[in-house]
C-alpha cells in the first residue's frame, strides 16, 4: 500500500542518489571523498558521560516544581524529555546496560499513567492561567509527546505496544481535520522557539512521522515497501490508521516550503520513510542549503537554520552547536548519505566527537530566546537536546552500533 500517492515525490534510492552527489560536490568538495571511517573507529566521546549528563538532567526535571502536575505525574518536555528518550536507549545498548535506568522508568511511568488515564488528566496548562486555547494547545502537544516516546521505546521489540497504541489514539482523536493545517496538532505556543512557538506545529508532526515510520516500515525499505518478515505488523497500513497518515503526509508536504531549515531537515528525515513529503527539487535545494551552512570548523549552528529574533534583543550565539550539528549529521546519515560516501557528514562527526564537554558529557547549545546562563538548570534545555540529537548522530555513524539497534 502506498500511503503518500497524492503527492508528487522521488524514490528513496533516486533521492538518496542526488543528495550524496550534492553534499560530496559542496561547497569544499570537488576532491573525491575519502576512502571511508576504519570499520572499528576509535571512540573519541565517552557514551557513559554522555548517559550520566542526560540521567542527572532528568532527575533534576523529574525534582523541578514546574514539573509537577495533577495525579503524581510529570510535564513531559520537548528538550528534556522527549530528547532523552530517543537517545538514552540507545546508550544503553552501548554501555551493555541491562535494563532502563530508575530515571527512565520513573518518566515513562508517568507517561503510561497519563496515557491509560487520559480523560481524566488536567491539560499541562489552563486557558484561567495561561490565557484561552493553552489547554487545547497543550493537550494537543502532550498526545503526540507520548506517542513519539512511547513509540521509541517499543522500537527494539518491533511492534508497538498497547499503551502506545492508545497513545496514537488520543493522538488521531485531537488531529485537525479541517482548516489550513488539517492533517496536524494544534502546537503549545508561548513564543518559545523552537520547542513552544509557531514552528513547531511542523516540526513535531514530522518526528512524529519519522517515529511512526519506524515502526511501520523496514530500515531498509520506505512507505511504498512493507515491513519484513521479521516485524508483526503494518500499523501504518490498518484500515483506521491509513487515512490520518495520508492526512499528516499531505500537512508535511504542503507546508514544506513555509518551514525554516531547521524543520525542513527534520522532514527529509520522515522522507526515509514516507518518499514525497519533498520534491525532488526541494530536496536539492535543500541539500545546498545545508551545504553552504556549514562551518568551516565542522559543525552547523541553529542560528543558521532560521530566521530568529531574541526576546531580549540581545545578539544571538553563532558558533556551532550540538542540537544543529546533531541533528543535520544524523539526518543526512539516516535519510540522505553515510559518512563513509561524504567528506561533509565526516567533517560533522569529527566536530561531534570533539566537542563533548569533558567535564560534564553535555554537548554545546544555546537558547534562541534570550541570553541565558548555560550553568543554571533552565539555562542548559539546549544543551539536552543538543546531547541527545550529538548520541544519535555518532552512534550512527558507528557501523557496529547501527547493526546492533538498526534504525
Amino acid at each position: 500500500m502506498h500511503l503518500n500517492s497524492h503527492v508528487a515525490g522521488v524514490t528513496t534510492a533516486c533521492f538518496a542518489a542526488l543528495a550524496c552527489a550534492l553534499l560530496v560536490a559542496g561547497q569544499h568538495g570537488n576532491s573525491a571523498p575519502p576512502a571511508g571511517r576504519p570499520a572499528s573507529p576509535p571512540r573519541t566521546w565517552s557514551p557513559a558521560a554522555a548517559a550520566r549528563y542526560l540521567d542527572q538532567r532528568e532527575i533534576w526535571w523529574q525534582g523541578w516544581d514546574r514539573a509537577q502536575k495533577d495525579h503524581g505525574t510529570l510535564c513531559v518536555s520537548c528538550h528534556t524529555q522527549a530528547t532523552y528518550s530517543l537517545a538514552r536507549p540507545i546508550l544503553r545498548n552501548q554501555l551493555g546496560e541491562h535494563g532502563q535506568s530508575p530515571q527512565e522508568q520513573i518518566m515513562l511511568s508517568s507517561i503510561e499513567k497519563r496515557v491509560r488515564d487520559w480523560q481524566n488528566m488536567q491539560p499541562f496548562y489552563s486557558d484561567a492561567l495561561y490565557g484561552t486555547g493553552k489547554e487545547v494547545e497543550s493537550r494537543n502537544a502532550e498526545s503526540v509527546l507520548n506517542a513519539v516516546i512511547l513509540a521509541s521505546y517499543d522500537r527494539p521489540s518491533g511492534r508497538l505496544s498497547n499503551t502506545a497504541r492508545l497513545a496514537l489514539d488520543n493522538v488521531w482523536a485531537l488531529q485537525s481535520q479541517s482548516g489550513p493545517d488539517a492533517g496536524a496538532w494544534v502546537w503549545q505556543n508561548f513564543d518559545f522557539t523552537p520547542w513552544e512557538s509557531k514552528e513547531s506545529q511542523f516540526h513535531w508532526a514530522a518526528l512524529l512521522a519519522v517515529a511512526l515510520g519506524r515502526e511501520c516500515f523496514d530500515g531498509r525499505s520506505s512507505a511504498s515497501a512493507p515491513k519484513s518478515s521479521k516485524k508483526s505488523e503494518n500499523y501504518c497500513a490498518e484500515s483506521k490508521i491509513a487515512p490520518h497518515i495520508k492526512q499528516l503526509l499531505g500537512y508535511l508536504s504542503g507546508h514544506y516550503e513555509a518551514q525554516p531549515i531547521v524543520n525542513k531537515v527534520v522532514a527529509l528525515w520522515a522522507e526515509k520513510w514516507f518518499p514525497g513529503v519533498l520534491t525532488y527539487d526541494q530536496g536539492r535545494t535543500l541539500i545546498d542549503n545545508l551545504n553552504s551552512l556549514q562551518h568551516q570548523d565542522g559543525g552547523w549552528s541553529l542560528t543558521d537554520l532560521g530566521s530568529w529574533h531574541r526576546r531580549d534583543d540581545s545578539p544571538l550565539e553563532t558558533r556551532s552547536d550540538g542540537y544543529a550539528t546533531g541533528l543535520v549529521v544524523l539526518v543526512l546519515e539516516e535519510a540522505a548519505v553515510t559518512s563513509s560516501t561524504s567528506p561533509r557528514i565526516a567533517r560533522g562527526i569529527a566536530w561531534l566527537e570533539s566537542n563533548q564537554d569533558k567535564t560534564t558529557g553535555a554537548w554545546p547549545a544555546w537558547s534562541l530566546n534570550k541570553n541565558r546562563d548555560v550553568t543554571t538548570p533552565v539555562g542548559q534545555f539546549m544543551s539536552d537536546a543538543a546531547t541527545g540529537y550529538a548520541v544519535l548522530a555518532l552512534e550512527a555513524s558507528d557501523p557496529h552500533l547501527a547493526a546492533a539497534f538498526p534504525r
